[in-house]
């Protein structure tokens, strides 16, 4: 135990000081996941390999130059105008407490604006948008492994045969890691792109300055299993309560809250079926790790990566309780009721027993 854990933590290390590599690869592996139907979908049709990827590139860097162009100069005008917010929030804060103070409750700005500092959360949305624009402009290493990941998706289940001198079960593990992998991202991009649909057109009817901006950021965040939803929405309340009050606050609010449990609680859960295999405490745990490994990227591919790993523990037998550990209360309930009556799992079997059992 004591060996595993000290790889573990050299593991750890290892990704932390390869991050700059290590994300556009990730990336760029998950944008192929997502845009190999088509592919796969235009090969089946006779059209040559090349140009299928080529269209899908097309498409690709189509989206790259519009979200960088759109998203980039509404979020330097924000930056410009942010000490006006921030000059306005202040006078907010300070009737705030004029007010109280008139009521007998003693209190001062600077308590206020220490509990609630809508600048950490500004700060905390625009770090994580540059870091994707960022990564949007300097695309060439993402692009280019992606090209190269498309061309060898279809001669990965070969080479896989070939290393298991024929067996079909490497291919099946690959085939179901990838059908989950691709599932969850591509119906999640749906749900998140509608979040951000209707996040823009709310913003867009209220009135609140950079509207493509923050329904671009809640299209993003929402990748961020629970917190992303909400941090995605403070920005938009606090910019409503600076241009108009109170009112429009607590409307921008109720909506975006009516967005995020109507698509994340009722439309998700029937698209996705069972979510996506994993405990409520494992995607907030993973979250958290990712986040510390890889940074604000690491915590939109926590659930991905994590998915990856739980599917890839439970195709083999010596690593399934792991799958299981990490998994979800249904599933587990399932896998106890499917195997109850064969007896213990390997990871609780005694030394030699499967050797005995082997050789009867």
């Amino acid at each position: 135990m004591l060996i595993n854990l000290a790889a573990f933590v050299v593991i750890v290390a290892g990704m932390v000081s390869a991050k700059p590599l290590l994300i556009p690869f990730l990336l760029a592996i998950f944008m192929a996941i997502i845009f190999s139907p088509p592919v796969y979908w235009m090969r089946s049709k006779k059209v040559p390999v090349w140009l299928a990827i080529t269209l899908v590139m097309v498409v690709v860097i189509a989206l790259q130059v519009g979200i960088t162009t759109m998203v980039g100069t509404s979020l330097a005008e924000f930056t410009r105008a942010l000490p006006q917010y921030q000059e306005r929030m202040q006078q907010l804060v300070h009737e705030g407490v004029v007010w109280l103070q008139g009521k007998g409750v003693h209190i001062t700005d600077a308590a206020i604006m220490e509990q609630i500092n809508p600048n950490r959360v500004f700060a905390l949305v625009g770090n994580l948008v540059n870091s994707l624009l960022a990564m949007l402009k300097n695309t060439m290493m993402i692009l280019l492994t992606f090209v190269f990941i498309l061309f060898e998706a279809a001669g990965i289940p070969t080479k896989l045969r070939a290393m298991a001198r024929g067996s079909e079960s490497p291919v099946e593990k690959y085939e179901e890691v990838i059908r989950g992998v691709n599932r969850y991202l591509g119906l999640k991009t749906l749900t998140s792109l509608l979040t951000g649909v209707c996040a823009w057109f709310t913003l867009v009817c209220i009135g609140v300055d950079y509207a493509i901006l923050w329904g671009t950021t809640a299209f993003v965040l929402n990748f961020i299993p629970t917190i992303g939803s909400i941090i995605a929405a403070i920005p938009p309340i606090f910019l409503a309560l600076v241009q108009f009050g109170l009112g429009e606050a607590i409307t921008t609010a109720v909506i975006y809250f009516i967005i995020n449990i109507g698509i994340s609680n009722l439309l998700e859960p029937r698209l996705m079926g069972s979510r996506v295999g994993l405990s409520a405490l494992v995607v907030f745990l993973a979250m958290a790790f990712w986040g510390w490994v890889l940074g604000p990227m690491g915590m939109l591919l926590s659930v991905p990566l994590t998915m990856t790993l739980r599917i890839g523990l439970g195709s083999s037998e010596k690593t399934r309780h792991l799958a299981l550990l990490l998994g979800s209360n249904a599933e587990a309930a399932a896998s106890l009721k499917s195997h109850k009556s064969v007896g213990p799992p390997y990871f609780l079997k005694k030394r030699g027993e499967g050797e005995e059992n082997s050789e009867e």
